[in-house]
């Protein structure tokens, strides 16, 4: 976080399965159009009674589009192939969210799915594999790549898409080197760490024209690296860097806050905010006061309950009020967040303000309040 936090970034939602950790984050303006639905872990380990592997997953609406977020741990070793596609297709079809009122995975606008694969490289020798990863013809290798394989047999794996593999194989290594393995076992250098993603049909023409549509949500693929600085295990880590375009299928927060009137240390301070039509509160719903920078939706300087400090209603136009008593003093700005309890999300986000201290309003000599200059 001392790296995101800077760069506005906000933890939204976290789901861990014993080794296995997937964490989202979004900069703080999207807040408000992201949706936490579900997150999930599906153990597959032990006859999916252990979560050593397995997959986790964090659903959500992003705009309007369902997007699912897949992290996995398959089983290892070369003769184990058949088993991490079976566990690949277990991980998927429990994605089902039965009585959640969301759609079917496989339905979702986005799936993002990745993890330690541990998909190997068949036939080829050690020593073929080592003199082409060494003169980086990593290319002689990608025929017989056993996940580039399946994707050719297998029509949904197929949907997959997945960037060129132009960068070493990422396992195994000696810890705390760039070695390939060198014990006794010398293991065949394998991409195992693998990043996919499967963006779901769209239409292609208008029926009537016949023209083609224009896509209303698209993923292109800006780099797909390993990271060979990395030495602290025997994997090295792989990212992606995609940009999104999409037309928002919600283009306002559902909720709309104001801080009232110039805010002080000194008064508790009024909170205007308006409601969509279609928008259910609950008694659990709150407004957080945070600086900006927030880490995480717990990281708020105060909060108040809605319903239990409101002063007035009328016209969709709400307001409560807010004690500022307990604020420490401090030049940061502060932006409002209004948390909602059934959609487990932030909804509504306010622009950023300062609250003056308390002596910055002084009485003048007939008697009114003057600001200091």
């Amino acid at each position: 976080m001392d790296v995101l936090s800077p760069l506005s970034f906000v933890k939204v939602s976290s789901v861990r399965m014993q080794g296995l950790l997937l964490l989202f984050f979004a900069k703080h303006q999207h807040l408000p159009f992201v949706q936490i639905l579900s997150t999930k872990s599906t153990p597959t380990g032990l006859f999916g009674y252990w979560g050593n592997k397995g997959g986790i997953n964090i659903c959500l609406k992003l705009y309007g589009y369902y997007v699912s977020i897949v992290n996995c741990h398959l089983p290892p070793h070369m003769a184990n192939n058949d088993q991490r596609l079976e566990h690949f297709d277990r991980i998927l079809e429990m994605q089902n969210f039965e009585g959640q009122d969301i759609p079917n995975i496989l339905d979702h606008d986005l799936i993002l799915w990745f993890g330690d694969m541990n998909f190997r490289i068949d036939d080829f020798g050690l020593h073929f594999v080592r003199e082409s990863i060494k003169n980086q013809r990593y290319s002689d290798l990608w025929e017989k790549d056993q996940l580039s394989i399946a994707k050719r047999h297998d029509p949904l794996l197929r949907e997959f898409q997945e960037g060129p593999l132009l960068f070493p194989p990422t396992y195994k290594f000696d810890k705390n080197s760039n070695n390939y393995d060198t014990s006794e076992k010398k293991r065949k250098p394998a991409w195992t760490d693998r990043i996919l993603w499967r963006l779901k049909r769209q239409p292609r023409a208008d029926p009537h024209t016949q023209r083609l549509l224009a896509p209303r949500f698209c993923l292109s693929l800006r780099s797909y690296v390993s990271h060979m600085m990395y030495c602290i295990s025997d994997h090295k880590p792989v990212t992606s860097t995609f940009d999104l375009e999409l037309k928002p299928l919600v283009s306002a927060p559902v909720v709309t806050l104001i801080p009232e009137g110039l805010w002080t240390m000194e008064n508790d301070m009024l909170i205007s905010y308006s409601l969509t039509p279609d928008f259910l509160s609950s008694p659990w719903d709150w407004i957080g006061l945070y600086k900006v920078g927030l880490r995480h939706i717990n990281d708020y300087v105060s909060y108040v309950w809605v319903r239990d400090n409101q002063v007035s209603f009328s016209d969709g136009l709400s307001q409560v009020y807010f004690n500022t008593s307990d604020i420490p003093e401090t030049e940061d700005q502060f932006l409002l967040c209004y948390y909602s309890n059934n959609l487990h999300s932030v909804v509504g986000i306010s622009k950023p303000f300062k609250i003056q201290p308390g002596s910055f309003l002084a009485q003048d000599p007939l008697g009114e309040a003057q600001p200091h200059i």
